[in-house]
């Protein structure tokens, strides 16, 4: 019988905070042990989410985000769901107290200081601990995360855009400085704060780009992309929110290398293993309904031979593979679990 795990949550009230309760809640080697929420402590987590009215666990309450308070829960790992920035110091205090640590934000992503204060706009709060933060894509750095007490959990868009590219960058197979990408992404990923922009009459009805042209994750985009090829690579990135609550569709255009035949196996040798990571295959146009609330990733591709461009295409879901999902994915990595433990649902 598998060992349970004792788990905190810093920052659960949020939109990944609360797929990571919904999740774990429902994980078979898992007790969750403390919740934090600035807003809501002293609230009992199911009267602020009726949905976990009557499950095992889940009459706990929120707590002041103390993290020696997190500690004397015995919680052994903490999951950070906090913005950028608020993250870095917990971290450091909770590795401190001997807790292993899965961040969700981007403060660990980046291996280079500099880079985190270029795209960030501010000094990075724990700079001592970038070296030996893991990278958190389990398909391409399992072993790592396995042996890891700091895990980076990847962006959403990153996660859309790395899992296409980067066998297909290792292979050779892509013209390394003419990547174009187009993601769209439901009103989620900007989080559950108030925001004029994203009330419901601002999004319903309507598409738009923003961040351009230089959005905050082509900083962690680039760092994967730039090792899996050797070389420093650079590529356009323009994202769009799109009126549903949940899913991303990326489509990337490539100049091709050589023979197309030779892309759809390179991606199945890549992710022969993988299980969270579906190859819809040539011709195939993935569907976000197929990945919402789900940990998968679908991935199809075409030829253009009038341009001589491959076009990669995936779906996923932001809340899970893109964000929850995977850093439970990491988590079962790193205690010795199954990769798919608590994430088989339809």
């Amino acid at each position: 019988m598998s060992k349970i795990t004792k788990v905190a949550i810093v920052g659960a009230s949020g939109y990944t905070g609360l797929e990571l309760l919904k999740i774990l809640f429902c994980h078979p080697h898992v007790e969750v042990v403390g919740v934090t929420s600035r807003a809501n402590a002293g609230k009992v987590i199911c009267d602020l989410f009726p949905r976990f009215k009557g499950h095992p666990g889940t009459e706990i309450s929120f707590i002041e985000p103390d993290m020696k308070a997190i500690a004397a829960t015995g919680a052994e790992i903490a999951f950070l769901a906090l913005p950028h920035g608020a993250a870095a110091p917990f971290a450091s205090e909770l590795l401190d107290l001997g807790l292993k640590v899965i961040d969700l934000s981007a403060d660990f992503r980046l291996e280079d200081a500099a880079i985190y204060a270029d795209f960030y706009d501010q000094p990075h709060p724990a700079p001592q601990l970038l070296e030996e933060a893991v990278f958190g894509l389990p398909e391409v750095h399992g072993e790592a995360i396995k042996a890891a007490r700091l895990v980076a959990s990847p962006g959403c868009y990153p996660t859309s855009i790395m899992l296409p590219l980067i066998p297909l960058m290792k292979a050779g197979l892509l013209e390394k400085n003419s990547i174009a990408v187009s993601s769209m992404s439901g009103v989620s990923g900007a989080g559950r704060n108030a925001s004029i922009p994203l009330i419901f009459a601002e999004c319903n009805e309507s598409v738009r780009s923003y961040g351009m042209p230089r959005h905050r994750h082509l900083s962690e985009i680039e760092q994967e992309l730039s090792k899996a090829a050797g070389e420093k690579i650079t590529i356009s990135f323009v994202p769009h929110l799109i009126p549903v609550t949940a899913g991303i569709c990326t489509t990337i255009f490539a100049d091709l290398v050589g023979d197309f035949s030779k892309i759809g196996p390179t991606l199945e040798t890549a992710y022969k293993d993988s299980h969270f990571v579906r190859l819809r295959g040539e011709g195939a146009s993935p569907d976000t309904k197929h990945v919402v609330g789900t940990n998968f990733i679908d991935i199809g591709w075409h030829h253009d031979p009038r341009t001589g461009r491959v076009i990669l295409q995936s779906c996923e879901d932001n809340l899970g593979k893109g964000a929850a999902g995977q850093a439970v994915q990491s988590f079962n990595l790193m205690i010795g679990n199954s990769e798919t433990a608590g994430l088989q649902k339809l």
